[in-house]
């Protein structure tokens, strides 16, 4: 596979020592595309996506990003060249103002004081609604406004990849449809996207390439183009699809 940017190789991780989550999974995510990874519950999705970023140790395989092992590596460093997150759980500081949740978001760059306000004004550019409420307390905000923050967080620093973990969870459908428009957005722009979510019909509209895990093990992997000649996927997405985004 060409342009792979971050990618997990034969990656296994347990929990507490012996119990597996993740055996020998292989995902690779390609310059400038989203990489959908679906799958049922407790399939190890958020797992992989911890593990790319480093939350979660390996215990065998690897770790590369542009051609290079990042298993050993903080999240500090891996936002430093050019790797973000947004998780699922909520994430914001809400004792905080929405511009110091954004000035926290570019803490490992923060003595480049002008390139911080340069990275801001461009968010606020991106979101309005943000700039509007830049003075509030972060906990005042919507749930989909507080997410939309989170993501305004992750870009402050620029990123090449982001990696979104259940972007659409627990919010209003208007900010669902507002967040998927914006993840395409972003792969447009030439971002490279890695989305874990449960919304399967979404990620299958706008993923480029799809992974199935099924209990910590890789299933399927097809580019999103030939889905409708993968009979083995289309039941497994059949089974899975229960929500929609109206």
């Amino acid at each position: 596979m060409e342009n792979i940017v971050l990618e997990l190789d034969k990656v296994s991780v347990s929990y507490a020592g012996d119990i597996t989550i993740l055996k020998d999974v292989s995902i690779a995510a390609q310059k400038g595309k989203i990489t959908g990874i679906i799958g049922p519950n407790g399939a190890g999705k958020s797992t992989a996506l911890k593990t790319m970023y480093r939350v979660l140790d390996i215990s065998q395989g690897d770790i590369r990003y542009e051609g290079q092992s990042i298993r050993r590596l903080e999240q500090t460093e891996l936002i430093r060249r050019g790797i973000a997150y947004v998780p699922q759980s909520r994430s914001v500081f809400g004792e905080l103002s929405v511009r110091d949740n954004l000035v926290l978001g570019a803490w490992c760059i923060r003595n480049e004081k002008a390139r911080i306000a340069r990275a801001i004004e461009n968010v606020y550019e991106l979101f309005p609604m943000l700039a509007e409420k830049r003075d509030a307390f972060a906990g005042t905000l919507s749930g989909g406004q507080q997410r939309f923050l989170e993501i305004a967080r992750s870009l402050v620093t620029d990123p090449k990849v982001i990696l979104f973990d259940e972007p659409s969870a627990m919010i209003a459908p208007k900010y669902s449809k507002e967040i998927y428009a914006f993840i395409q957005k972003i792969r447009d722009e030439g971002r490279t996207v890695v989305l874990v979510d449960q919304n399967v019909r979404q990620c299958a509209n706008i993923s480029d390439h799809l992974y199935v895990l099924e209990l910590g093990r890789n299933k399927i992997d097809s580019p999103t183009n030939t889905m409708n000649g993968n009979a083995e996927m289309a039941e497994l997405i059949s089974g899975w699809i229960a929500h929609k985004v109206d």
